[in-house]
């Protein structure tokens, strides 16, 4: 998963380049970049870490211009090494430099066309690089000196036709414009809006709605499935369908753990989506558990508090907070390796010993990927004097890979593939666990105001709505992306970089 950001602006833009990265800092912590564009020339800066460890003073001042775009990475695809931090950047044609959240499945066939077709070198291993080649060599079909939107358009049509997967995607044309674009199943979110200024009106392109309210910008509306946005550098707005069959199959996992509650996506409310999960599942245990003895209920922090707040309400029982974050550790889900996973559980929470002794505690969290995170932390409510501690889960039980961007890669490293919920409930410790039922998780995003029938929700159901994930691919995945082959590709690299500073 990661975090991307575009904006045409009125003044510099470096600033608010930042601003809104550091407020997607939360869809990738592991790299950040940023690119500007002035007076056809581009200005680069990117680098591993977090966003405020990647750019000091020195760097915002080098990166002057009115339209720029920028990107925070978690890596799903390729290695971590910081030649593959984005935003990317190829010459030809006009200059161009793009910045992606997803991954592509057929990335294999892509990169040897890109080499034998197209003639085009790809220098990392990262799917973005593959993504920006393809729509550089689409765009260069059209044979212009100057693009217009219709010839972007059409390189996004393109781009459409060849590449399959998830990706939210923006592209800056230096001297031209920025376009924002989405795959035609919709399952990466990318939003774009406004703000009126003295100068006049800058639009904005991010992953999430927060990032434009932070900023002072409106949302105008979240991009439709293969759909495209192109802001002209002199600021003006032009949208339109790129796909031939786009259909909405959102990931659901956006609303279970990614994205900030405070986040609108396709039109419904994170924040709301978490409550009514939080609804669903006390109407399980109550149907399940009609004389069940919980006496408190306590949140994982952070992003299971919304749930676990209605779900005591619901229960009639107390919500208790019984444990108390480090706020400067890392998401530990998006922290690359195993090793680093466990080690950082005990620096990141610690138990308020009163909220546990004695007590039979229900622990809530948005999902259990690889048990290693739960498992410590029950073993914290133990030590801690809890009587009984049950578990519970927001979201179903997480079986398969994913394979659109989020980092679950391989099905053998996910604790519930091929257990049943007693298995991990006595693998993680639990005196009985509880999961969300999938037809109740799709409720609760997709049956609120906003209606949205189809979701992807592979991870939980094993149906990848590209249609092109099978056996061979995922244990191919398997082989590349597990825990063991990520520590071994940590291979050296430097950023081939824009030496224009």
């Amino acid at each position: 998963m990661c975090g991307i950001v575009g904006i045409v602006g009125k003044s510099n833009v470096n600033q608010a380049l930042y601003d809104a990265l550091t407020v997607l800092q939360h869809r990738g912590q592991d790299a950040a970049g940023i690119v500007t564009s002035h007076d056809g020339r581009l200005f680069l800066r990117k680098d591993n870490g977090l966003v405020r460890d990647v750019f000091h003073q020195r760097h915002m001042q080098r990166l002057v211009g009115h339209m720029g775009i920028g990107h925070v990475r978690y890596p799903t695809a390729g290695s971590s090494t910081s030649a593959e931090a984005q935003p990317f950047y190829v010459n030809s044609p006009y200059g161009i430099t793009l910045a992606h959240n997803g991954n592509l499945t057929n990335v294999e066939q892509l990169a040897k066309e890109i080499y034998e077709s197209d003639l085009r070198h790809v220098n990392t291993n990262s799917d973005s690089e593959v993504l920006l080649n393809v729509f550089a060599h689409e765009l260069a079909q059209r044979g212009k000196l100057q693009p217009t939107e219709e010839d972007v358009f059409a390189a996004v049509t393109d781009v459409h036709n060849r590449c399959v997967g998830g990706y939210a995607v923006v592209a800056m044309v230096t001297g031209y414009g920025i376009v924002g674009f989405r795959d035609p199943h919709g399952i990466r979110p990318i939003v774009f809006g406004q703000r009126h200024t003295d100068e006049g009106v800058e639009y904005m392109i991010a992953s999430e709605s927060v990032s434009l309210d932070v900023l002072g910008f409106t949302l105008i509306r979240d991009l439709a499935p293969g759909e495209a946005v192109y802001i002209t550098e002199d600021g003006k707005l032009h949208t339109r369908q790129c796909a031939t069959n786009p259909s909405l199959t959102p990931c659901i996992f956006e609303h279970v753990y990614l994205a900030r509650p405070d986040s609108i996506i396709d039109g419904v409310s994170v924040y709301k989506a978490r409550l009514r999960m939080g609804e669903k599942l006390a109407e399980k245990i109550l149907r399940e558990r009609p004389d069940h003895d919980i006496d408190v209920v306590i949140p994982i922090p952070d992003t299971s508090r919304t749930a676990a707040l209605e779900l005591a309400n619901h229960l009639g029982v107390k919500f208790r907070e019984g444990f108390v974050k480090n706020r400067y550790i890392g998401r530990t889900f998006i922290m690359p390796g195993q090793a680093a996973r466990k080690k950082s559980v005990r620096q990141k929470l610690n138990a308020i010993e009163l909220e546990f002794r004695g007590k039979n505690v229900m622990l809530v969290d948005d999902s259990i990927v690889r048990g290693t995170t739960c498992k410590q932390i029950i073993q914290m409510a133990r030590e801690a004097g809890a009587k009984n501690v049950y578990f519970c889960s927001a979201a179903p039980a997480v079986r398969y890979p994913n394979v659109y961007g989020i980092d679950m890669p391989s099905a053998h490293e996910l604790i519930a593939h091929n257990r049943s919920t007693q298995d991990v409930a006595d693998l993680i410790g639990a005196d009985w666990l509880i999961y969300q039922d999938l037809p109740d998780l799709i409720e609760a995003v997709g049956g609120g105001k906003i209606k949205i029938d189809k979701f992807d929700c592979a991870v939980f159901d094993g149906q990848y709505v590209t249609g092109d994930v099978d056996e061979a691919y995922l244990n191919k995945i398997e082989q590349a992306r597990n825990d063991a082959s990520k520590v071994k590709t940590q291979a050296v690299s430097a950023i081939i970089d824009l030496y224009n500073n």
